[in-house]
């Protein structure tokens, strides 16, 4: 029993129950001192998330060699299938479920939150993205250069950065989970909006569960194992997404439980999860796409035309790739072809995000889960084209 509570997802869990219960009981004056503590624990997450992506994709691709760049490119293409697919699966069952939908036009008053009155800042040194294409440029710089002294450089940066995770991250998140879900307790999100809280997540929920079904299936049948020893252990990330709401949060967790497996490549691990958690947004693709054609009912009389959302599906597809894996990321990236392509007004994109941001947690962790469908068949890619293990020191926390 002290093993089974002393675990990672056990810990995680109890966050999220003590946090609502906070929230929901405690008065202003308690929450003063929740929101610049769960603020500092968020910023020190975030500030060591490009650190972690600089420390394992550049040093994988290294490791790589000269099949880096194809290697690149066949992620990148399966990360844009995976969310087009997945935005066009969503656009079939909008135009079937929705009609049948009493949805309501607005959401309840929420609570403010106080005011964080400690507003300490801990910038990142740059932007996830930046540290996704700085990585991507020095990793394949390297290899064609053959250099040797930024190789061994990167490859020990890569332990320091394995130790941030597993002495700062992992020990840190149960508690910011808790104080996030304890202001939104405190918000009235779990509570004021439950109706239309649960009547969005039902849907999008199935959908996501449909899709990782579809995305393990494909990955599994194309590597030729089985797609079980992969997700099985998948449990912590989604736990941990659910909490954070951002895939780059969640990312230290997620090259845990990868690891784990036993029938993925620990260099395609390395390499594939940091870029996938970046790129492959496929959960919050499928609930934007959703979300849009409940909001077009709702406030313009009309799901849009068939048309009009396959050039919807196929531009977000695009957005996702360079959205930010925090939360909210898709949704405030692909604003303009909402407001181009879809014809929304002020009020439409206010409630797009208003809904959206409800269930954002689920779509972050249905992102989360895929990527290891999509490292799986990065796995069965290497094998089926003779390309070697490289060596690893994998991730041990």
């Amino acid at each position: 029993m002290k093993k089974l509570f002393s675990s990672l997802p056990a810990k995680l869990l109890i966050g999220i129950v003590v946090g609502i219960i906070v929230g929901l009981i405690v008065p202003a004056s308690v929450m003063v001192v929740l929101v610049p503590i769960k603020n500092i624990m968020g910023q020190v997450i975030s500030f060591i998330v490009p650190l972690i992506v600089i420390g394992f994709i550049a040093p994988s691709i290294t490791k790589l060699g000269n099949n880096a760049s194809k290697l690149l490119g066949v992620a990148l293409i399966i990360a844009y299938a995976s969310s087009v697919l997945a935005a066009l699966l969503s656009t079939v069952a909008g135009y079937v479920l929705i009609p049948m939908m009493n949805t309501a036009k607005q959401a309840a008053e929420l609570k403010e939150l106080p005011a964080d009155v400690f507003g300490l800042a801990i910038p990142q040194i740059m932007p996830v993205m930046s540290a996704l294409v700085f990585s991507v440029l020095i990793g394949l710089a390297a290899v064609w250069t053959k250099a040797k002294t930024i190789t061994t450089i990167l490859d020990e940066f890569q332990k320091i950065v394995l130790d941030l995770v597993s002495k700062i991250v992992i020990p840190i998140l149960p508690f910011f989970i808790a104080c996030t879900f304890a202001c939104l307790a405190y918000e009235g999100t779990i509570t004021k909006q439950l109706p239309i809280f649960l009547m969005a997540v039902v849907v999008v929920l199935v959908g996501h569960f449909i899709w990782l079904a579809v995305l393990y299936g494909t990955a599994g049948a194309y590597a030729k194992r089985s797609p079980i020893e992969v997700v099985k252990y998948y449990g912590p990330a989604y736990i941990t997404a659910v909490g954070t709401m951002s895939s780059a949060a969640t990312l230290s967790v997620a090259l845990q439980c990868a690891h784990k497996s036993p029938v993925l490549r620990k260099d395609m691990v390395d390499f594939g999860i940091p870029l996938f958690a970046n790129v492959h947004l496929c959960g919050s693709v499928l609930t934007e796409t959703f979300f849009v054609m409940i909001v077009s009912l709702i406030l313009y009389g009309q799901l849009p035309s068939v048309g009009t959302m396959i050039l919807f599906c196929v531009l977000l597809g695009i957005f996702a790739i360079g959205a930010p894996g925090v939360p909210g990321g898709t949704v405030m990236a692909s604003l303009g072809i909402v407001t181009s392509v879809l014809g929304f007004g002020a009020e439409g994109t206010a409630l797009l995000l208003a809904i959206f941001a409800i269930q954002d947690s689920f779509g972050t962790a249905c992102n989360v889960t895929g990527d290891g469908a999509l490292t799986l068949i990065l796995t069965g890619y290497c094998e089926k084209h003779g390309l070697a293990e490289q060596s690893n020191i994998g991730v041990d926390l």
